[in-house]
């Protein structure tokens, strides 16, 4: 395989202006490039990425750091998040919580992994670091962007929702259907952005004279086998209640699963609402009404920040996202059910 000292000699340049040819940066007399140009045609050259990256003085690699692998929700965020950096020539490298310590300094581990790996920037999914965490980053915290949680160290590089917004338009959902009685299965205690949507929840219930203190609630840790246990949980608790607010779509497709099996219909005899409005909302059975969170836009406009800020690209960055309700069969109104 041809290399750019081959480039070089066939060209008769030296190694720096051929270099200065294939990097596109620096000046060089058009016949002199044309040389180059010739000699890479000629040689059949590619730069390996070592090879770019000395000329680039980058890695051309982003890094993206989720807290676990498994599942449906983080699938399609990695997968567009590398569709775009193979569109724009770089390359992605994943890490993920692993190790005996807790979530938070599994987080701090797989950053410095990252970092360690040489990537230029980094793309950060984690409930669980603080904002000192950040700031232990050094110089190196310019190059983070954060998605779905907010650092007052680096505002400008956080990317998320109102969450708060977010769970009450999940209670507005449920009484404007005529339900007062709701269970909730919550995700993990300590995600501040279950704290978050959980508040804006309660809030508005009890603004709406709803006594939640009284209110079925139950961690299921983000999980569908969380969802699956917490249903059979509640359905062993003998709580009357009409409607199911799960903090995440996986949960939901637990407890739909699990009232299956149990023979309690949805809608007919209780109301199932998610939250996230992942692709799987649409494909369980009924399909299940989700408040919907824009992962792909906020991620998105993260990426883009990034890809500006580490190789002077100027693409879209979008800061405000509108949030919604996905209707679907899961959710039918009290008066309904009892026609």
């Amino acid at each position: 395989m041809a290399t750019i000292k081959d480039v070089a000699r066939l060209a008769g340049v030296g190694l720096g202006t051929a270099s200065r040819v294939i990097s596109g940066k620096g000046s060089v007399s058009k016949t002199t490039q044309e040389k180059v140009l010739k000699a890479i045609e000629e040689l059949e050259f590619r730069p390996s990425h070592a090879a770019r990256s000395l000329l680039s003085g980058t890695t051309q690699m982003v890094g993206v750091y989720i807290p676990y692998l498994s599942g449906t929700f983080y699938t399609p965020i990695l997968q567009a998040i590398y569709t775009a950096l193979r569109e724009a020539g770089l390359n992605m490298v994943v890490a993920f919580g692993v190790g005996d310590g807790d979530a938070r300094n599994q987080a701090i581990d797989g950053l410095n992994f990252l970092i360690e790996r040489g990537s230029d920037g980094l793309i950060v999914m984690s409930s669980e670091m603080m904002d000192e965490d950040i700031v232990a980053l050094g110089p190196f915290q310019s190059r983070v962007v954060v998605i779905n949680q907010a650092f007052p160290s680096i505002a400008k590089q956080c990317f998320t929702v109102d969450h708060e917004a977010g769970g009450r338009l999940a209670a507005r959902t449920l009484l404007d259907a005529g339900h007062r009685k709701i269970a909730v299965i919550a995700g993990r205690a300590a995600a501040t952005d279950n704290q978050q949507r959980i508040a804006g929840f309660k809030a508005e219930l009890e603004e709406a004279g709803v006594d939640t203190r009284k209110m079925w609630l139950a961690d299921g840790d983000f999980t569908p086998e969380g969802g699956w246990t917490c249903a059979e949980k509640l359905l062993q608790s003998g709580e009357e209640f009409t409607a199911l607010f799960c903090a995440n779509d996986e949960m939901a497709v637990g407890a739909l699963s699990m009232f299956q099996k149990a023979g309690v219909q949805v809608p007919q005899q209780v109301s199932v609402l998610g939250y996230d409005d992942t692709h799987s909302a649409e494909f369980t059975a009924p399909q299940l009404t989700s408040v919907h969170i824009p992962w792909s836009e906020m991620t998105m406009s993260g990426l883009n920040y990034l890809l500006n800020h580490c190789y002077g690209l100027k693409r879209p960055v979008a800061r405000e996202y509108r949030l919604h309700v996905a209707e679907r069969a899961s959710l039918a109104s009290v008066a309904r059910k009892k026609k």
